[in-house]
């Protein structure tokens, strides 16, 4: 274990910025570094947990299997951390989380997470703080979910790997098409028709699993609109 691989991580969270030496070093010992590859299930839901995840770098997907289907939460981006509500406030994780591109991951153990919480105003701050964001981001989410029509979901969603994930128009993307149709709540048969006409209006270009953008405005309109 490289007990000095908090202390020089260049993908330090924001919270962890607000830790002192002494604190970056406990961190060190208490936490394990693992790379995964796609598809590799990061945690499970239903499974015990006694860690707090800390995606370095890498893409993820947040999956919940519900009553009838597997859905899609969100798709995270690393840095950033993951299963704070689920691993604080519960023993079992409540989803699970499956690494769509390689994968770099911190295991952070709960009770030495949990002492910094309660020892660092400012590192508690600042989960806290981003926790809210998730919150609200997860409300916008289930509004678009529940009110816009399939076409305005698929939209959103190219514009969010766009905009979020690859900062360009131009983009491999990641998921296959029943991924997208669960991060959506749509169909893979309406997913292949909604980016066929997409492709056939010239709204994108679809070669392969390369998406480029080419009306965004209009995209975005049907984003907007649903």
């Amino acid at each position: 274990m490289n007990l000095d691989i908090c202390k020089t991580c260049k993908k330090i969270s924001r919270a962890a910025k607000h830790l002192g030496e002494d604190e970056l070093e406990g961190m060190g010992h208490s936490c394990a570094e693992v790379t995964f590859q796609k598809g590799d299930i990061i945690f499970k839901q239903d499974a015990l947990s006694s860690n707090i995840i800390y995606v370095r770098s890498g893409l993820i997907k947040v999956h919940m299997t519900g009553p009838e289907r597997e859905q899609i939460m969100k798709i995270s981006k690393g840095p950033t951390y993951l299963g704070i509500p689920t691993t604080v406030g519960d023993k079992v994780n409540n989803y699970s989380a499956t690494a769509i591109t390689e994968t770099r991951v911190c295991f952070i153990d709960i009770n030495f997470f949990k002492k910094l919480l309660e020892t660092n105003g400012q590192f508690a701050h600042e989960i806290i703080v981003d926790l809210c964001k998730n919150e609200i981001e997860h409300f916008r989410r289930c509004i678009n979910r529940l009110q816009k029509h399939s076409s305005g979901r698929v939209a959103e969603a190219l514009l969010f790997f766009a905009d979020e994930i690859f900062k360009t128009n131009k983009f491999i993307l990641p998921l296959s098409r029943n991924e997208l149709a669960d991060l959506t709540c749509n169909s893979r048969e309406s997913i292949s028709r909604i980016l066929t006409n997409f492709n056939r209006d010239k709204l994108i270009l679809i070669t392969g699993k390369e998406i480029e953008i080419l009306n965004e405005e209009l995209l975005r309109q049907i984003s907007s609109k649903g």
